[in-house]
């Protein structure tokens, strides 16, 4: 087993182009259709009037934490670690999902009719600009990135597959997203995230399936040549792999507990409901990277170097898939699956993106503006956001520094956001230092000695600061209080939608 065997890829540009529109098509349909049944206003453009069920949650939440760079780079560390690279990635990824529970579960019960994470900040911190102002930054700053990642990923794979210049196919694929995210709001986000979780899980099973099928000998004959490879590859327990990337990944994937996107699910699912959602969303992720990682085996068997694929891992999946002389609609089964993952994300971001705009930022500076305008300028932040994703992406800078500093962020507010839920003696001046100290102290350490100690010493950092400062303060905040805070569009929460001819609250 060699790489000659392997046949040159390719398909005609055509087919790249119809696949992106179509999909687009059918959920520009489904979006409207939705828009037409479910969004009234603001608030159920952003928060869905809180009667999301199980079924729709569990769909929604897996398709906005399934980002498409996320089903490449589980193919992609598989090819570059072995087991051990599919083992430190697939884990930690269910387990920030299922993480949130505790979490989700208070706020859910203390602040029922909440909306973002910086609102419930400012809230907790009795009004603090500076608080709520560096979690509002985080969020604003992490959607149009959660776009620039996704796009990356959908252009790697219309690139490798079909020869569409990167620049194009990330230009069409926001263009084909926008134009259905802009209608439903969260409601269009849930239900068609629901509908690409479909597409996610069952194409990238069939094709995996169907891969090891078509290669001679088999899945004994693909471990065989991955073991003659590097024994270690066989492994689960690569100390290298751990230290490489397996642990630093770990902790940022845990970053996942401030998500805007994931927040927005919370308090859009029906309170009873989310305990299960969650729980149910991570344990059925699994299979989708554990199926897209099984690619960066055949890689390895294959005797596939970086260079070999244009010095990008990532690009393993779709190069093996393209070049094994596959049927053409298994190829394009491939495409749909990570299709469907930059399509959901980034709708999901952009969702993310609209709520703290209309209650954080709108509200805030402009506390006058009407339903209807605000209901516009809702909805004018979703284009802005792909539009600002779209630009970084197509000017070539360097996005991923840009990353880097956003993880960053989110890195550092991390353990005083817990601690803000969890712990009653949290105050102002802890949060906001053990921010600021943190990204300080910490980028300085990753700057001098790497990744793992940057972020072990920013998560100490930040952590500590905000437990020495409660501790010396002694003053307790009182959690019930966040029940009386109303609702930032001025519509109840108990409101009800008409969701009942779509799902039922038990599945």
């Amino acid at each position: 087993m060699n790489k000659e065997m392997l046949v040159s890829g390719g398909l005609p540009q055509l087919y790249g182009y119809l696949q992106m529109i179509l999909l687009a098509f059918v959920l520009l349909v489904l979006s409207y259709t939705i828009k037409r049944i479910f969004v009234r206003n603001t608030h159920g453009f952003i928060i869905a009037n809180r009667q999301v069920g199980f079924g729709f949650g569990v769909g929604a939440v897996i398709s906005a934490w399934t980002y498409a760079m996320a089903v490449l780079m589980s193919a992609g560390m598989t090819f570059q670690w072995g087991l051990s690279g599919l083992l430190w990635f697939v884990v930690p990824n269910g387990f920030a999902v299922i993480a949130m529970i505790p979490f989700a579960r208070i706020l859910r019960r203390s602040m029922p009719n909440g909306y973002t994470i910086p609102e419930f900040i400012r809230h907790r911190f009795k009004d603090s600009k500076l608080a709520s102002g560096v979690v509002t930054l985080t969020v604003v700053l992490g959607a149009p990135l959660a776009i620039l990642i996704n796009l990356k990923g959908l252009s790697i794979v219309m690139s490798v597959v079909f020869g569409i210049k990167p620049e194009l196919a990330a230009t069409v694929g926001i263009l084909c997203i926008l134009a259905y995210s802009y209608f439903g709001g969260l409601w269009t986000s849930v239900i068609t995230g629901t509908l690409n979780t479909l597409m996610l899980t069952v194409p990238s099973a069939i094709v995996v399936v169907a891969v090891y099928h078509f290669i001679p000998g088999g899945a004994d004959a693909v471990f065989s040549a991955v073991g003659e490879a590097s024994p270690q590859n066989l492994s689960v327990l690569r100390a290298d792999a751990a230290a490489g990337f397996g642990i630093t990944l770990a902790f940022g994937l845990l970053t996942a507990i401030g998500d805007q996107a994931l927040w927005q699910k919370v308090w859009s699912i029906r309170s009873r409901e989310v305990t299960r959602v969650f729980f149910w969303a991570g344990a059925l992720f699994y299979p989708i990277p554990i199926a897209a990682g099984m690619l960066g085996l055949v890689g390895i068997a294959y005797g596939l170097t970086p260079a070999d694929i244009g010095g990008d891992i990532v690009a393993i999946g779709p190069y093996i898939v393209s070049h094994l002389g596959l049927p053409l609609i298994l190829v394009l089964l491939y495409c749909l699956t990570i299709l469907a993952a930059s399509y959901s994300s980034i709708d999901a971001a952009s969702s993310a993106l609209s709520s703290v705009v209309a209650v954080d930022i709108v509200r805030r500076l402009w506390p006058d503006t009407n339903e209807r305008r605000l209901f516009l300028i809702t909805k004018v932040s979703i284009l802005s956001g792909g539009a600002v994703g779209l630009a970084i992406l197509l000017t070539g800078i360097d996005f991923t520094s840009l990353v880097l500093t956003e993880s960053s962020l989110r890195t550092a507010i991390l353990i005083p956001f817990v601690l803000a839920i969890v712990w009653s003696r949290t105050n102002t001046i802890g949060f906001v230092s053990g921010v600021v100290l943190s990204i300080i102290i910490g980028q300085t350490v990753r700057y001098f000695h790497g990744e793992l100690w940057g972020t072990l010493t920013t998560l100490g950092v930040s952590g500590g600061t905000v437990l020495i400062s409660g501790l010396l303060d002694g003053r307790k905040f009182d959690m019930a209080s966040l029940q009386n805070v109303r609702s930032e569009i001025g519509i109840d929460s108990t409101v009800p939608a008409p969701i009942g001819q779509f799902e039922t609250a038990k599945v």
